[in-house]
């Protein structure tokens, strides 16, 4: 028994101070990912009690539900570790029209929640084909950017294809209305082009262009007026209009250096609204306070960071495709993230997006982790291709290569000439020794 425990208390000794080996993915990717689900989980569960009981009766029924998503999320990610970059290359022209098709089946048999049909009902969880949609144009684009990749350079037709994609897909999600994805969207697809080289004068006027069109978008459409307007001075009517911001200050001014504590919001009690999905950040924020919010942000931000380099490195090696997606990930988690926390903040107007691996939703927690899953395993093919590359030996350059070249043609005829010589020399000693006999 003393033995026993002696030899466990080594091997967990050992895995605290002993260096890991090196391995072929990036561990601290993963544990940024099931941090945030841990912090989404617990927050959800904090945040929901008080509607849950009221709509159901049941306190933790979101967060039961919850937790069934993020189990299945886990799931469907270790799935998707499994399948190369090769096949989201090859098939990505048919899953952007297979999110294309649900964007126009939700129009027909979409649920409608708080005025925006958004969902299609599939029993188990309500699917949104905007989070479906998002994770297939960058796919998409990632390799429309290999493919094409001297027509984006070069010509403005290469430039304006995908937008062509983007207005279509735009077009369809206006009519749900979600003007959140679609720019969510947009901007990801502005930075893949630009990090493809696409020319800086096109993006002036397609910058331009946008900012005119949602600008229109916002004041021909009464309820986005009316969020701008609040968002500018929510206080002017804070019980109305800028209602749901006024109560999110409250909670983050409640919040102050270290919280209220765990499960100890009063804003979450009725006062507001959407506070496990839309506004869980400013629960987090009343609960856990300022160092709270730093914390999170850190480990958003790392999932950002580590995205980013991820890119770079497959960008450096000649993996253009992982380099593309990985890069287009990154910049749609920053910027996801900025809108939910900056309108929970009152820094941005409210729009209905999730802030990533932590709000309440089965389709965002899903794409959410496809889309990690997907990060990890370009990372993987990475380190796969640097570890091969670097066991291989050095590259020779063309002149040494056509010197070597020119020096085995000449052995090879200097062998040759050696041999005739060699063999008319025994042709000779055989005639001189026949001509004695």
């Amino acid at each position: 028994m003393f033995k026993m425990a002696r030899n466990g208390l080594s091997v967990v000794s050992g895995w605290f101070l002993k260096p890991a080996k090196p391995i072929l993915y990036d561990r601290q990717l993963v544990w940024i990912a099931i941090a945030l689900m841990i912090t989404g989980l617990v927050m959800v569960t904090s945040a929901s009690i008080p509607v849950a009981t009221r709509l159901t009766g049941i306190p933790f029924f979101f967060a039961l539900r919850h937790a069934f998503f993020l189990a299945c999320s886990l799931v469907i990610a270790a799935i998707v570790m499994q399948v190369p970059l090769t096949k989201w290359e090859k098939y990505s022209v048919p899953m952007l029209l297979t999110s294309i098709l649900l964007l126009i089946v939700v129009l027909v048999i979409g649920r409608s929640v708080n005025g925006a049909a958004r969902w299609i009902p599939l029993g188990v969880f309500n699917l949104q084909p905007a989070e479906v949609a998002k994770l297939s144009l960058f796919v998409f684009l990632a390799g429309y950017l290999v493919r094409k990749n001297k027509e984006v350079r070069g010509s403005v037709t290469g430039f304006l294809k995908p937008l062509a994609v983007l207005g279509i897909m735009g077009f369809l999600l206006l009519q749900q209305p979600d003007l959140g994805s679609f720019v969510v969207m947009f901007v990801g697809t502005i930075g893949m082009l630009f990090l493809a080289g696409a020319r800086l004068w096109q993006f002036l006027v397609m910058i331009g262009v946008a900012l005119g069109g949602i600008t229109m978008l916002i004041v021909f459409e009464p309820y986005r007026l009316r969020r701008v307007t609040s968002f500018l001075n929510p206080w002017q009517d804070p019980y109305g209009s800028g209602y749901q911001l006024t109560q999110s200050l409250m909670a983050f001014g409640r919040g102050d250096w270290f919280g209220q504590g765990l499960g100890n919001s009063i804003q979450k009690l009725a006062y507001l609204p959407e506070a496990h999905t839309d506004f869980v950040f400013a629960v987090l924020a009343e609960e856990l306070g300022l160092i709270g919010v730093i914390v999170v942000l850190t480990l958003l931000f790392a999932l950002v960071f580590k995205a980013i380099i991820i890119g770079r490195k497959c960008l450096e090696d000649g993996l253009l495709f992982g380099g593309y997606l990985a890069t287009g990930f990154g910049i749609w988690f920053a910027f996801q993230t900025l809108v939910n926390v900056g309108a929970a903040a009152g820094i941005v107007p409210t729009k209905g997006l999730t802030l990533p691996l932590i709000s309440y939703g089965g389709s965002s927690l899903f794409i959410m982790a496809a889309a990690v899953a997907i990060l990890i395993r370009i990372d993987f093919e990475q380190r796969v291709a640097a570890k091969f590359s670097s066991e291989q030996p050095a590259d020779v350059d063309d002149e040494a290569l056509d010197n070597m070249e020119v020096a085995v043609e000449q052995g090879s005829l200097g062998l040759q000439s050696l041999a005739t010589a060699e063999h008319s020399q025994l042709e000779q000693d055989k005639k001189h020794s026949n001509d004695k006999e």
